[in-house]
């Protein structure tokens, strides 16, 4: 596969990818045409924050199966865009959180004790001793906007230190701020607590300019960190607010606007230190977030959970190879299913039973929509289908259940239009071989690969060497057969693995006998 590097990442990172036999093209400072002609044939996209990924890379990349941020950030690649075009997009947050939490750590104490302004004069000469009164952490209390990776690694350094901890953030339980020996509080009382705030939150629409005029109000007095994302903070009015003595100061590593225009009102204000976006610019945070990300691409070039993707369903590497075959069980379960109703799926249900319901199923519920929708020849796969669902109406639910009368696990596919629904269950039998083992009701035993004929006849004499004689008088071979019957007389089912495709003018003779109901030819892997 071609992997395309648009922004610089650490050695080891481009060596791992490298390693593992793909090719890795460095292309910097491409933009408009040039970076849609240089990612025309990529499998997947590295960048940091200097590549805007929008929606024309998107449809200018046919093979893109991934875009990999090589760091936390990721308000410059369209999400919903990449979902869109079924590509996954994942970053690396845990590389750099040791460094940004440090880093936040640096610019409070900075602002705190004045050290950039006094180390500035004093190279000028000056001796100011006088003219800086610093203020002390321990005993004072730290607000924290944003409980995060960062936000807790933050919280647990200046918690040493002997400070106070308050936190904001509305994704999280107050029982895990606890354990961290965080307050957990609204906005307002954070605001209001806070001698230092530090704020950890992406760029979102809910965020920007998350702290204005009437929020740093509410600090009287206090200290603001900002070492997240740029934008979550109205410049202009911190500005004001450290000019006006409403804040003592602050510290800002991130800009709305980068780099930072020299007509910024944060540069003519003393009491703002600034540093030019330096949180993850550490050797081992370069490193780290490099090899974090090339295994993330690697992982989706061999179709395996994207630990980190962000519009993906993911899980835990540990819990992959006890869900990994039934990917393909719920996968195939759905494309049976579509293709046995008639008319168009207007619901889906996905059901788990036994062992497996104990598991995190995101993506396996994902592989089976992927499944159900692929017979109907929309451009889906795992990252898609859910919006694909969402977008035309199909109601889409999961149920877990621990008891399963026959099997250790079983996984369900229902496909529903109207009153008619058509269920497929599929297991695995001795843990690695994939079976159907009921449809629409039926008991089989059915082999779900290669080219299949499912047929409905009435349970008679002869109607099973009637098909055999239709299928060999076209030189059909049938590699196995799985039969079932509701009663005797009553309805039948047959399940037929056979060697080549089955034609229309075939079907259309079986099915010129009354004594069969109907015929599906269904295609699965393997076929040609």
């Amino acid at each position: 596969m071609n992997v395309l590097v648009t922004d610089p990442i650490a050695e080891p990172g481009l060596d791992r990818l490298r390693e593992a036999g793909h090719d890795v093209e460095t292309a910097y400072d491409v933009e408009g045409d040039d970076l849609r002609s240089a990612v025309a044939d990529a499998g997947a996209l590295v960048v940091r924050s200097g590549t805007e990924v929008g929606r024309e890379v998107f449809e200018a990349a046919p093979e893109l199966t991934i875009v990999g941020r090589a760091g936390i950030g990721v308000d410059n690649i369209d999400i919903d865009a990449a979902t869109e075009h079924g590509v996954i997009v994942a970053n690396a947050p845990e590389g750099n959180v040791r460094a940004a939490a440090e880093h936040t750590v640096a610019m409070t104490f900075a602002a705190a004790r004045s050290i950039p302004q006094a180390h500035g004069r004093l190279k000028q000469g000056e001796w100011a001793k006088s003219d800086y009164l610093g203020t002390e952490l321990n005993g004072a209390t730290l607000g924290i906007v944003g409980f995060g990776r960062v936000g807790q690694e933050v919280a647990k350094k200046l918690d040493g230190l002997g400070m106070n901890l308050v936190a904001y953030d509305p994704y999280i339980s107050e029982e895990r701020a606890g354990r961290l020996g965080a307050e957990l509080v609204e906005l307002d009382e954070c605001l209001a607590q806070a001698d230092v705030l530090t704020l950890h939150t992406p760029l979102t629409p809910e965020t920007e300019d998350l702290i204005s005029s009437d929020e740093l109000d509410r600090m009287d007095g206090g200290f603001l960190v900002n070492c997240a994302r740029g934008g979550v903070v109205d410049e202009d009015a911190l500005a004001a607010a450290v000019e006006a003595g409403t804040l003592r100061g602050a510290a800002i590593d991130v800009f709305a606007d980068e780099p930072l225009s020299p007509d910024s009102p944060l540069l003519d204000v003393d009491d703002v230190v600034v540093t030019p976006h330096l949180g993850a610019s550490t050797h081992a945070a370069q490193e780290n977030v490099a090899t974090d990300i090339a295994d993330q691409v690697l992982s989706a070039f061999r179709n395996e959970p994207v630990m980190n993707a962000l519009n993906a369903p993911s899980m835990d590497a540990s819990a992959f190879p006890r869900v990994r075959p039934y990917l393909d069980i719920a996968s195939t379960a759905g494309k049976i299913a579509t293709q046995l109703l008639d008319g168009r799926v207007e619901g889906i249900e996905i059901r788990y039973a036994g062992e497996i319901a104990e598991e995190e199923l995101d993506l396996v519920t994902a592989s089976a929509l992927e499944g159900v929708f692929e017979p109907l020849e929309w451009q889906v796969n795992a990252v898609n289908a859910p919006q694909i669902a969402d977008e035309r109406g199909i109601d889409v639910t999961e149920s877990k259940t621990r008891q399963s009368e026959d099997f250790q696990s079983l996984v369900t596919v229902t496909v529903k239009n109207g009153d008619q629904e058509v269920g497929v269950c599929g297991t695995l039998f001795a843990g690695e071989d994939p079976r159907i083992v009921r449809i629409d009701g039926f008991r089989v035993d059915a082999i779900p690969a290669g080219h299949m004929l499912v047929a409905r006849n009435k349970d008679a004499p002869g109607v099973i060497g009637f098909i055999g004689t239709v299928l060999g008088d076209s030189d059909i071979n049938i590699a196995g057969m799985f039969n079932a019957r509701g009663t005797i007389g009553g309805e039948a089912l047959t399940v037929y693995n056979l060697d080549h495709a089955v034609p229309e003018d075939l079907r259309e003779r079986l099915e010129a006998d009354e004594r069969i109901i109907g015929t599906r030819y269904i295609a699965l892997n393997g076929t040609e």
